[in-house]
């Protein structure tokens, strides 16, 4: 078959090595491999032919209706890239903002991830060569499931394919967002030992990774063995300028912490009650503490550094082993097995957030006669007492695997191929988290400080009487007593993934005016689980100030895909595929079918222009079903007593406290009897290579949502509710008794009214609906400059141009770029760009500069006020940043390679809408203050020629 000159151009972009813009799949001889024949002839057209992902029939055109981004393993290195993760995230169709290692206190501290678009992180789907990666045990935010790319070995991966938009008529659940497939490598020329040493500049962050590679052969047989290990220290807040302590350039002056406080939460008024005026308490925080005094001249003990405690990047070792090996037990059969392990081990800390709010949370006050006033103490527990901060770190156990066995190969001298593979992936993981014991220190004050109960209060009888000794709650804890009350707990989590999987594939299934008709047909099936068991003492109360969720489920599943490729004319290619779902959940089918189609018209060879219109799903999580109840307080309007008073409940503020808003313990849990997540889906767009050594591309795509999980509203229940009262609703509609059910109220003390709201149950349910436009575009171009070598640019872009949420039915819809609180969505890049210049003068020296440009986002006020109105609310300015390499071979058996990243060390863009009580003054879900990083790198192939 003729190749167009869109196929030369991106043979010649890969040649060079940036690729931002076309996808490859295998090569010919790994192509080759999968589909011999002992036909000469049939060898020699399917030479022709490659894998492209977004497609299960091998073909010989590389673009297609689908678009792709590819990332090559020599463009990670060059760019400066040090995880896949990294890679990844900075690309240009990551523009939301998600939670990592420098999310302080987050549910998923030790996992990396990414948005697509802004939409939810668990809209994409993960692929290992084609095959589903595992979810991560624990969940996103507490409560979505996800996967984990932080134990994914760099130096094995041969290439990633990103396929932006619905892909579930191929692929299944989650692949809303897109789909990630990663591509290990199969075959290395020589072994191979590649060292890496980086830091940075601004200290912390010491980073230690040596890895090899080998292939071996005897006979029909065939192995690659590689393995990489990698130490990460942390880097402090403590270790930046901008993070050390409490914001300088705010709204307000910097204000310290309240470290030792005595104080009235009716009234707001300090107690000053310190006989040495916190002079017994100076060596804390590093020498830090001290006298301080607020507004209205109210004074206490603290610091400003407070905030220097905490991790930005965790403590990290990482080791992985990667095995791929193969038989050829004939010219039609090869068996193929492959083994992905990690092993990860991360420890983090949150810093001065360990605190005790003893009295408050215990007693909600306690009354002292000598003050004659209700009061609360609090305190902070400084490194001195703890006996660092690095001793009482959270820690992260995670173990995984990802196994294949299989076999694939021809039917006799047919057109017809097969593969034939189980799979198995296990993820286990082990929070060892550090913890305050709530039984151990409320008796540690009550004992050293407040001394024996004295009654109840004299005004209320509601509140008890204590004479607190002053002196010793103004004095450092000794490491001995700090370790009386606390500790650590454990949570045990795991995850595992079985799936049989068999394709039958013809890439020349009959002749058509554009070429040959190819038919893949697939057949899946296997069962998954979901394990979350938290230690007791989280669930009973016994953890002061911390809680979790657990739960625990399995299920079954199977599918049919069929994809059918019709070049109709030679400027005309028709694809379509479809998919049925099926999970099998506490007896109950839940099920779901995908289709896509999609159209590319070349009208001239240099140009393909194509189309997509299709859907795609998400079946509900195992979480998302199985999770247990979980507790929350919050606040609704008693729409049922506002009516009863008299008041129209329409207009709620109206009512009289504390039926506007009545405080309530909320309850939620998964629910077996969710729907599958539904999505419309559909793009367009171009690809024009005028030349073999230029090339652009533009898409747009569309996403409509729905069925979208949330928690049921407790507003709308308690709405529910009223209605039902009144008669406006059956009393004994479905809608009405689970209104009645779903909410607990107090015994009444008013005639004609009942009692106050105590408890709402508000499980999951599919209400939500998001809808997101968004435009990608690229452009390659390679220039020869004679003598001087080669030059190669690559850019790539993305910009959402729609993003609107709709919590409930009937609920307005959110524009959320113009809303920054619709958290999560509201903060995100609206845009990002990317481009990489790369130069090679000789064989020997190459050097590439690398530049990201993330896009404005709202400041802190805007985000607050949810406005860009407001005096003080406005955007951000762009955050552009630079990596530079240079690669020096002076053998061929040798590369050094010297790496920058973050050139001019630039911060995050200063945010001064932040108060002084901030601790940092970025969105750490967007921005990081890791600042320039630079490393160095040796590869050796042994025996290379």
């Amino acid at each position: 078959m003729l190749k167009t000159k869109l196929a030369a151009a991106v043979l010649v972009a890969l040649s060079v090595g940036p690729s931002a813009a076309f996808a490859y799949g295998q090569t010919a001889a790994a192509q080759q491999d999968t589909t011999q024949s002992s036909s000469a002839e049939q060898k020699a057209k399917k030479l022709e032919t490659v894998t492209v992902t977004g497609s299960l029939i091998p073909q010989t055109e590389i673009e297609t209706a689908t678009p792709i981004v590819t990332i090559t393993a020599q463009d990670m290195k060059v760019r400066g890239f040090t995880t896949v993760a990294e890679a990844l995230q900075q690309s240009s169709f990551a523009t939301g903002s998600v939670q990592g290692t420098s999310t302080s206190g987050s549910f998923t501290q030790g996992a990396q991830t990414l948005s697509m678009f802004g939409l939810p992180v668990g809209f994409v789907k993960y692929l290992v060569d084609g095959r589903p990666m595992g979810n991560f045990p624990a969940l996103y935010n507490g409560s979505d499931t996800f996967n984990n790319l932080s134990g994914i070995p760099m130096e094995m991966v041969d290439h990633i394919d990103v396929l932006p938009g619905g892909q579930s008529s191929l692929y299944g659940s989650d692949a809303i967002a897109g789909v990630v497939n990663i591509v290990l490598k199969k075959h290395v020329d020589a072994p191979t030992i590649d060292v890496r040493y980086g830091w940075h500049s601004g200290g912390g962050g010491a980073d230690r990774r040596i890895s090899f590679a080998d292939s071996f052969g005897a006979g029909k047989f065939n192995l690659l063995v590689g393995g990489q290990f990698e130490s990460t220290q942390p880097i402090w807040t403590g270790d930046r300028s901008l993070t050390r302590q409490y914001f300088t350039q705010g709204t307000s002056a910097p204000v310290a912490s309240r470290d030792f406080l005595v104080y009235s939460p009716f009234s707001g008024h300090y107690y000053f009650e310190d006989p040495n005026n916190c002079s017994n308490v100076t060596s804390l925080f590093g020498g830090t503490e001290g006298l301080r005094t607020r507004t209205r001249g109210r004074t206490y003990c603290g610091s400003f550094y407070t905030p220097s405690y905490a991790t930005v990047t965790n403590d990290q070792k990482t080791a992985n082993l990667y095995t791929h090996a193969s038989f050829d037990v004939s010219d039609n059969l090869q068996l193929y097995g492959d083994l992905l392990y990690n092993y990860d081990e991360q420890k983090y800390s949150i810093g001065s957030n360990f605190t005790w709010w003893g009295t408050g949370v215990k007693y909600g006050a306690f009354y002292d006669p000598n003050l004659q006033d209700y009061v609360d103490l609090q305190k902070a527990f400084a490194p001195e007492e703890t006996g660092g901060f690095k001793s009482i770190m959270n820690k992260q156990y995670e173990k995984s695997y990802m196994l294949t066995l299989g076999g694939k190969g021809t039917f006799g001298e047919s057109n017809w191929d097969y593969d034939l593979g189980f799979t198995h992936s296990d993820d286990k993981l082990l929070e060892h988290n550090f913890q305050r014991f709530a039984g151990p220190i409320d008796n540690y004050f009550l004992q050293h400080v407040l001394g024996p109960q004295q009654g109840m209060d004299p005004n209320y009888g509601a509140y008890p009487q204590f004479t607190p000794d002053y002196a010793a709650f103004y004095k450092p804890i000794s490491q001995a007593d700090f370790k009386s009350f606390t500790g650590y707990t454990d949570t045990n989590a795991k995850t595992w993934d079985n799936m049989l999987r068999g394709q039958l594939t013809n890439a020349s299934l009959f002749k058509l005016p554009g070429g040959d008709a190819g038919l893949a047909v697939v057949l899946e099936g296997g069962n998954q689980g979901w394990s979350y068991v938290p230690d007791p003492r989280l669930l009973d109360g016994e953890v002061w100030g911390t809680t979790d969720v657990q739960g625990a489920g399995h299920r079954s599943r199977y599918a049919a895909t069929t994809e059918l490729r019709l070049p109709v004319f030679s400027m005309v290619t028709l694809d379509a595929s479809g998919r049925y779902d099926n999970y099998r959940v506490s007896g109950e089918n839940v099920h779901h079918a995908t289709y896509n189609l999609g159209l590319e018209f070349r009208p001239i060879e240099s140009l393909l222009l194509r189309g997509r219109y299709g859907t795609a799903f998400k079946a509900p999580t195992l979480s998302d079903e199985f999770q247990g109840l979980s507790g929350f307080y919050s606040f609704v309007p008693d729409y049922l007593n506002c009516g009863r008073l008299g008041f129209d409940p329409a207009h709620i503020a109206n009512c009289p406290t504390p039926y506007d808003s009545t405080q309530y313990f909320g309850q939620q849990a998964g629910n077996k009897a969710l729907q599958p997540i539904t999505a419309k889906v559909w793009s367009y767009g171009a690809v024009w290579a005028p030349t073999s050594k230029l090339s652009f591309s533009v898409d747009y795509l569309h996403w409509d949502i729905n069925n979208e999980v949330n928690t049921e509203s407790a507003d709308l229940l308690s709405q529910a509710e009223y209605l039902c009262d009144i008669g406006t609703l059956d009393k004994t509609s479905p809608t009405c008794t689970n209104a009645f059910s779903q909410i607990t109220r107090g015994t009444s003390t008013t005639s004609g009214l009942l009692g106050q709201i105590q408890k709402i149950y508000t499980p999951k349910v599919n209400v939500s609906n998001e809808q997101v436009n968004a435009v990608t575009a690229s452009i390659n171009y390679v220039q020869d400059i004679g003598r001087w070598g080669r030059l190669a640019f690559a850019t790539s872009y993305s910009d959402v141009l729609k993003h609107t949420t709709q919590a409930y039915p009937n609920d307005p819809r959110i524009d959320v770029l113009r809303h920054p609180a619709a958290y999560p969505n509201g903060t995100d890049f609206k845009s990002k760009v990317n481009g990489s210049l790369t130069w090679t003068p000789n064989e020997q020296w190459s050097g590439t500069v690398y530049f990201n440009r993330y896009g404005r986002t709202p400041n802190y006020l805007a985000s607050s006020l949810d406005n860009y109105t407001s005096p003080g609310t406005g955007r951000l300015g762009a955050w552009i940043l630079y990596n530079a390499s240079v690669t020096f071979n002076p053998t061929k058996n040798l590369g050094l390679s010297f790496l920058v990243n973050n050139l001019f060390n630039k911060m995050p863009p200063l945010d001064r809408s932040y108060p002084g009580t901030s601790s940092s003054p970025y969105n750490d879900s967007n921005y990081n203050v890791y600042g320039r990083a630079m490393y160095l790198e040796a590869n050796y192939k042994f025996g290379a020629k």
